[in-house]
């Protein structure tokens, strides 16, 4: 993980391999951001008319290394695109800042130490380019071969370490910006190894273990149904979602106490760690991300120990349905009956539609708990991401003033999401004639039936809204921004908004 530390802005800057300056775009060509004026002077005031040369622009994303004058201290300097330069007063907005950071991280990689002179106008500004380092420089190589020697086995790793220039050393607010960065990134890194190990090496039993040592090593209380456990429970939906796969399922909860807390918030996770569709079987060129159906107990997890690692005064619990979908002569068929956690029948239309099953179990089981306001996250359906595309989140709920909130906690820490609806004429398509619903409605509006169908089993007058991932979990395409391919640890940092808000008192 790359280290992080803060400095003040000195001229002409900290020993290092490499600078980063902030580039904005203008109608006249590059701009220099504030934090670079050091930089700016070692080329006599020149800097941007030789980006410009180079070709620089300072549109969003555009990464520029030139050569630093031997007055510097430093041999490159990395000029990385802000896009628009504000108005005047306006400032960078935060996610400008994440954004600019986590390019140059990316470039910067198998660098051991980097400075970075963005622009810097308080803890909020530190905070940003802090969390954008840290997601950037993410790199997951646990399955590459490992070099014999130690010299190259640093070439190609992440950053080192970031030096972030222009906080003032020693004050406490810009320290415990860094502080919050480190916590939910590093999380939140945590999250996305886990989306990317293989399911051979992580099945529900494995995930399981995580969350015990995570709990062990943060002081949390852990309890883990396992497949007997969840019998002898009467978790259908589990159940039936996990039964044709030699790996067995769990429930997994995973709490965080505060004594001063006043609020309970519960966060539920779909934890599929392979979903080949069961008999009802993906077609080919469908299977071959299927191990990032996990992602959304990914989220929940890394949240949880966030949150604890924060000392937020809230309690957080987490839920965590695992199981893996696949097909075999125990697996649950299309026109099958679950019995569910909750006493309600299901009847099941399509063994690929397993998320809601396993959701609604663990939902029911968060609901016993009586908690202030219920979350839950999944990668639930192809509906969503036909809808709002791969790099946004769907926002749905029972409550319109919590989904507001959730919607507008997502936007601030950088996480596109779109509030979606509940139409209720959609609950009669889930009409079935042998049991109380199925698990499939109408084809039109898929994302939102299956919203509908989660709403079947919160517990009545719980606060509960429904973060359908499916899009942005896992990024297929090349790395963007701090984004990279692979998991991506989506919902992560909407959900510890959610609980700073909680613990703050401002979340309803």
């Amino acid at each position: 993980m790359t280290a992080l530390t803060l400095k003040p802005a000195v001229a002409p800057g900290p020993r290092a391999d490499a600078i980063v300056i902030g580039v904005a775009k203008a109608g006249t060509g590059p701009v220099i951001a504030p934090g670079a004026e050091a930089v700016d002077q070692a080329y006599e005031g020149g800097l941007a008319g030789v980006l410009k040369t180079l070709g620089a622009s300072g549109a969003e994303g555009e990464l520029t290394k030139l050569p630093a004058p031997a007055s510097l201290g430093t041999p490159l300097v990395i000029a990385v695109g802000l896009g628009a330069e504000p108005e005047a007063d306006a400032g960078y907005d935060a996610e400008a800042l994440r954004r600019a950071a986590g390019v140059a991280a990316r470039g910067l990689s198998g660098t051991a130490k980097a400075a970075f002179a963005l622009p810097v106008d308080g803890p909020g500004a530190v905070a940003a380019i802090a969390e954008g380092v840290l997601l950037g420089a993410y790199a997951f190589d646990a399955y590459k071969e490992k070099p014999r020697d130690e010299k190259a086995k640093n070439d190609g790793g992440p950053l080192g370490e970031a030096v972030l220039l222009g906080g003032e050393e020693g004050e406490a607010a810009f320290q415990a910006a860094v502080d919050r960065a480190a916590a939910v990134g590093e999380e939140l890194n945590r999250a996305r190894d886990l989306v990317n190990t293989p399911p051979n090496d992580l099945n529900p039993e494995a995930f399981a273990a995580v969350a015990r040592a995570a709990a062990e090593e943060h002081g949390l209380t852990v309890e883990v149904l396992d497949d007997q456990a969840l019998t002898e429970g009467g978790y259908g939906g589990i159940l039936g979602v996990g039964g044709g796969s030699v790996s067995t399922p769990r429930l997994v909860k995973l709490a965080y106490t505060h004594p001063e807390a006043d609020k309970h918030l519960a966060y539920v996770g779909k934890g599929i760690t392979y979903d080949s569709g069961g008999i009802s079987l993906k077609p080919a060129g469908h299977n071959e991300t299927m191990k990032c159906d996990m992602a959304g107990a990914a989220a929940v997890f890394a949240a949880v120990v966030a949150a604890a690692r924060l000392g937020l005064k809230v309690n957080v619990t987490g839920w965590l349905a695992l199981a893996e979908n696949m097909p075999s002569g125990s697996a649950t068929r299309p026109g099958d009956v679950l019995h569910m956690y909750s006493g309600k029948t299901v009847e099941v239309l399509n063994t690929d539609a397993e998320g809601r099953l396993v959701l609604a179990d663990a939902l029911w089981a968060a609901s016993a708990e009586e908690p202030d306001a219920i979350v839950d996250v999944a990668t639930l359906t192809g509906a969503m991401v036909l809808a709002l595309g791969s790099r946004t989140f769907g926002v749905m709920a029972n409550d319109d003033a919590f989904r507001t909130a959730v919607h507008e906690a997502a936007e601030e820490v950088g996480e596109p999401a779109w509030q979606m609806p509940l139409p209720e004429h959609l609950r009669k398509g889930m009409d079935s004639p042998v049991a109380d619903i199925a698990n499939m409605g109408e084809r039109m509006g898929g994302g939102l039936v299956a919203g509908l169908f989660l709403r079947e089993f919160v517990g009545e007058g719980i606060t509960w809204a429904h973060l359908d991932i499916a899009g942005p979990a896992y990024n297929e395409g090349g790395a963007f921004g701090y984004t990279p391919k692979g998991g991506t640890g989506t919902a992560v940092r909407t959900l510890v908004r959610l609980a700073e808000q909680a613990a703050d008192g401002d979340l309803g």
